[in-house]
């Protein structure tokens, strides 16, 4: 099977279509990347820029540039000598404008007679036969005279439409009467309250997400009719490998990928079926191991990076300042990241989850529902989903971690033992639907109770709440962080790795920053008490949250008042949806305004009277964190799996969360500073806020791993000796070794390296990011990382 050495990610949308998407393809060349990574293609909801609400399974979409643009991008790709990768959305279709969902606007017409009824993920029987759109402000008595009927005849819609503001929807046939109460009565969808979406939905949805309406690809003819065009990329060698998005809310994740695996060979021979799956493995998880996949898409790598680069020492300290923030916030104590993230996604399960759950309450055998009252069955679920440890299972495999969420939802809620003990039979027994209906609510509940809630409530350290992380683990040893990559070499070796994604809470390099925190967690708690006396929200954790984020994005363009001006609108667009994901005080149904004009007014402050004070103490940390960014990158290039860098992410990444991550990119601006780097007069970038090393050792790196990949066939731990051993991190590739500076405060604060060597074989090698040749045996890491923090050693003689 043909595979990368590494990726590049671009988000392909209507401002960056496949057309402008080829013109970069000689810069990522120039890179060193070996795949191009796009975004989804499939046509989307108009004016999307993520591409996950696909709304025509059939076509490129026009707005990403359409067919012939992918044909010029695959064109341009090939002759810059680049593999192409594709991420696919299996799951769901977008559903948030029907009219441009032909499929779904047909379900909406003709109800369970139309040829795609059995394509969405659709319960007709609790719905009346009919599908339940949650659009209208309030409930239908309240507004039904905002509803009104367009006769007018379409092609689409031949006895008119049903109109609410921007909302249309198709009129069944031979049901069209200018009495809108008897109209709606007759038409295969009910119109519903936009709140009516957590209780009393009838289709699956894609988490909480009532816009993005769940497929059946279980089904064969579903399975081959969303994957027709998909597999003519492959036919016609204008996709090389897949990215699988969202496979957990699949009824069998392993049973589609058998049957992506034989489909992509039929289509494309025995080099094709390189496919990668976006799994999110809690910590100690792994992948399953008889999956026809190349492995994940790198969260479990960026958590084992980010970690082996934080200090350990700061916890006990960053936990007594979290405790005296809740204090003085009269909020109660953490009792730990376990029961919290307990409580979060028992609060998803009864709200914006309890229409899944219901209608697996629905789907239990007649006995239980008969012996137990259904708030009582709803209740217990409810608590197994709270108490369940991993994204999802997939039985027979998987039955412990059910095990365990039954025996810890018994000790929480002994009064519902008798119901807990009842549900298990029915909830391992494979042959009945709510078995996989139940393995399919775990993952929404894991995702939005942990990563969409928890996450924005648990903040000593922000850099450790990013996805697939655990914050419970604060941080990770060398030799952890050894055994870790060891295991990702033994066991998959093409899976990828990454550091930011368009899903990343954080980008790496605001990581990387906020990690410093960790190493001098004294003084964090003194400046986070002057930056709370000049603005505070009255809520001690959010506020760390909050000023976390604003140091660690701060940008080099904050030294000018447009780019101060352009940060604060970001500030102001993160800490809302933090504060409201995070529903402690405010949220997405309710908001408080108070509070939200307070929590702005900290934004206001932090990029207006006190900007000077905040640069004062970035200006601090920055050197760390730029170190820190520099070794994690390193890492993560050289280290075992495909690297995959995110689009624009060669330079320093600061973004916050979506969609400040999906930002446009400077291309030609980094092609400029590359070409520099790549002059023959060139010389040794400064480590500053340019980022100019930083694209150093992102090509270096890169272009060794394409350049030299005969030497990427071991992973060998590489030791140091001396008063500063704990601050290295190295490993050797066989024939490439990467050599990085963790916690680098302390190892400055501490008198740098004196005489702390590092122990190699007696082979000279020459670090491609300084050009300087080094003998074999031992060598003083004061002399190796003297110019930078990194080094990268490639053995003499040189790749062939």
């Amino acid at each position: 099977m043909r595979h990368p050495l590494s990726t590049y990610r671009l988000q392909i949308r209507e401002s960056f279509p496949l057309g402008t998407a080829a013109e970069v393809t000689g810069y990522l060349r120039d890179l060193g990347v070996s795949w191009a990574y796009l975004s989804p293609l499939l046509e989307a909801t108009p004016g999307s820029d993520h591409g996950y609400d696909v709304v025509d399974v059939t076509r490129v979409d026009p707005a990403r540039g359409g067919a012939g643009g992918l044909a010029r991008f695959a064109e341009a790709a090939r002759a810059e000598g680049l593999g192409i990768l594709i991420d696919i959305v299996p799951n769901h279709m977008g559903v948030s404008e029907p009219r441009t969902n032909a499929w779904w606007w047909d379900v909406l017409r003709q109800g369970r007679a139309s040829v795609h009824a059995d394509a969405f993920d659709i319960d007709w029987e609790f719905g009346g036969g009919k599908v339940r759109v949650p659009v209208l402000g309030a409930d239908l008595a309240e507004v039904i005279d905002e509803i009104s009927y367009d006769p007018t005849p379409a092609a689409d819609a031949p006895d008119g439409l049903v109109r609410y503001y921007d909302h249309v929807f198709p009129v069944a046939p031979g049901t069209g009467t200018s009495d809108i109460r008897a109209l709606l009565d007759a038409q295969n969808f009910e119109l519903r309250f936009w709140q009516d979406e957590a209780a009393d939905l009838n289709y699956r949805r894609f988490f909480a997400v009532t816009t993005l309406a769940g497929v059946r690809v279980e089904r064969p003819e579903v399975f081959d009719a969303t994957h027709a065009e998909i597999l003519r990329w492959v036919r016609e060698g204008l996709a090389d490998g897949l990215r699988v998005d969202h496979p957990d809310g699949l009824v069998d994740p392993g049973g589609y990928l058998d049957r992506l695996a034989t489909a992509l060979r039929d289509a494309g021979g025995e080099d094709a079926g390189y496919v990668l799956v976006e799994k999110i493995l809690e910590h100690g998880e792994a992948l399953p191991s008889w999956w026809r996949t190349a492995g994940t898409t790198g969260y479990d790598a960026l958590a084992e990076i980010d970690r082996v680069l934080t200090d350990p020492a700061g916890e006990a300290a960053l936990d007594a300042l979290d405790a005296r923030l809740r204090a003085d916030s009269d909020l109660a104590p953490l009792t730990g990241w376990h029961d919290l993230i307990h409580d979060t996604k028992r609060r998803i399960a009864d709200t914006i989850q309890v229409s899944e759950i219901r209608r697996i309450v629905r789907g239990l055998p007649s006995a239980l529902r008969e012996e137990f009252a259904a708030a009582d069955l709803q209740d217990a679920l409810a608590e197994i989903l709270a108490c369940f440890p991993v994204y999802r299972s997939y039985l027979p495999a998987g039955r412990a971690h059910l095990d365990a969420a039954v025996g810890e939802a018994e000790e929480r809620r002994p009064e519902l033992g008798d119901v807990i003990e009842a549900l298990v039979p029915a909830l391992t027994d494979t042959d009945l639907e709510i078995a996989w209906r139940f393995q399919q609510t775990t993952g929404p509940v894991m995702a939005k109770g942990v990563e969409d809630t928890a996450f924005y409530r648990y903040t000593r350290l922000g850099s450790l709440t990013e996805v697939g992380g655990d914050p419970a683990e604060f941080s990770l040893d060398v030799d952890g962080f050894h055994a870790g990559q060891a295991q990702r070499q033994a066991s998959w070796p093409w899976a990828m790795t990454t550091l930011s994604t368009h899903d990343t809470k954080r980008g790496e390099d605001t990581r990387a920053r906020i990690a410093v925190l960790a190493e001098i967690p004294a003084r964090w708690a003194e400046v986070l008490g002057e930056f709370r006396a000049i603005a505070s929200t009255g809520h001690g954790p959010f506020d760390a949250l909050l000023w976390q984020a604003i140091v660690g994005a701060w940008p080099a363009s904050a030294s000018t008042p447009s780019g101060l001006a352009e940060y604060r609108e970001r500030l102001h667009a993160y800490a809302e949806k933090a504060a409201r994901e995070a529903s402690e005080v405010t949220g997405w149904w309710e908001q408080d305004e108070a509070f939200e004009e307070r929590m702005h007014a900290v934004v206001d402050a932090a990029t207006g009277p006190a900007a000077s004070r905040v640069q004062a103490f970035v200006d601090e940390i920055a050197d760390a964190g730029w170190s820190n960014g520099l070794a994690a990158k390193l890492l993560q290039i050289t280290g075992p799996g495909v690297p995959d860098v995110y689009q624009g992410s060669e330079l320093w990444e600061q973004s916050l969360v979506d969609p400040d991550n999906r930002r446009a990119v400077d291309f030609a601006e980094r092609a400029r500073l590359l070409a520099s780097l790549d002059a023959e007069d060139a010389t040794l970038p400064k480590v500053d806020a340019t980022g100019a090393a930083k694209l150093l050792v992102t090509s270096r790196a890169l272009r060794v791993r394409r350049d030299c990949p005969e030497r990427y066939t071991l992973y060998r731990p590489l030791e140091a000796a001396g008063a500063a051993s704990g601050h290295v991190v190295a490993f050797d590739r066989g024939g490439v070794s990467a050599v990085a500076t963790r916690l680098p405060h302390g190892l400055r604060a501490a008198g740098g390296w004196r005489d702390t060597v590092l122990l190699r074989p007696d082979v000279a090698a020459v670090d491609v990011l300084t050009g300087r040749r080094f003998p074999g045996g031992p060598v003083l890491l004061s002399e190796l990382l003297e110019f930078l923090p990194v080094a990268l050693l490639v053995d003499e003689p040189a790749c062939s």
